[in-house]
C-alpha cells in the first residue's frame, strides 16, 4: 500500500522520538498500530463483502434470465391461436373441389412416356 522502506521508518520514529519524546512514543505508536489495523481490517471487510455480492449476482443472472425466457414463451403460447381454437368447434370446410394437378399454361399433361421415346 505504501511503499516505506527501512530508511523512512528509522527517519520517522527518531523525528518521533524528538517530537513526543521517549515517554509518549511507545504509547502514541501502539495507538497508531491499532488506527491502521483496524483501516485494514475495515478494508478487507469491506472487499470480501463487494465480492461476495458480486459472486452471487454472477449466480443469480442466469437465473433471472431463464426465468424471463420462460415468462416471455408462456405469454406466446397462450397468445396462439392454437389454443383459442380449441375452445371453439370447427366449421366445415368450403365445398370447393381442389384440382389434383394444376395445368402449367402452354405445356400439354404429361402422359407418362419420356419425351426422348
Amino acid at each position: 500500500m505504501f511503499d516505506v522502506g527501512f530508511s523512512e521508518v528509522v527517519l520517522l520514529a527518531v523525528i518521533g522520538l524528538l517530537v513526543l519524546g521517549p515517554e509518549r512514543l511507545p504509547g502514541v505508536a501502539r495507538t497508531l498500530g491499532g488506527f491502521i489495523r483496524k483501516a485494514r481490517m475495515s478494508w478487507i471487510s469491506l472487499r470480501n463483502t463487494i465480492e461476495a455480492e458480486m459472486a452471487d449476482a454472477d449466480l443469480a443472472r442466469p437465473i433471472k434470465k431463464a426465468t424471463e425466457e420462460l415468462q416471455q414463451i408462456g405469454r406466446e403460447l397462450t397468445e396462439k391461436p392454437v389454443f383459442k381454437q380449441a375452445e371453439k368447434k370447427p366449421e366445415p370446410a368450403a365445398s370447393e373441389p381442389v384440382p389434383a394437378v394444376a395445368a402449367v399454361p402452354g405445356k400439354e399433361p404429361d402422359s407418362g412416356k419420356p419425351d426422348n421415346v
